[in-house]
């Protein structure tokens, strides 16, 4: 069975479980980028050991405002086809 996301309608807050689905995906995009990084700069020749330290020393933000916007608009979005589907049967 999916797991339905759930939103408080008051709060606008989404549960536990969503939370971590976000930070989880933020972490996996920021690591992304941190490897994209990483293979632009050993196909551009400027692999040296200052820049290997300032890329594995980068802090990337966890989760940024752009991040949750983002997932909450697709939970969001997921919700209204769900509820779309429900009321077509």
């Amino acid at each position: 069975m999916p797991h339905i996301r759930k939103i408080d309608r008051k709060s606008g807050q989404m549960d536990a479980r969503d939370r971590l689905i976000v930070a989880l995906y933020a972490q996996l995009k920021a690591e992304r980028q941190t490897r994209e990084t990483l293979e632009w700069v050993i196909r551009n020749g400027g692999l040296s050991k200052d820049v290997l330290e300032a890329i594995a020393a980068d802090p990337v933000p966890v989760v940024t405002s752009d991040d949750v916007a983002s997932v909450e608009k697709i939970i969001a979005l997921d919700e209204r086809r769900r509820r779309k589907l429900q009321n077509d049967n």
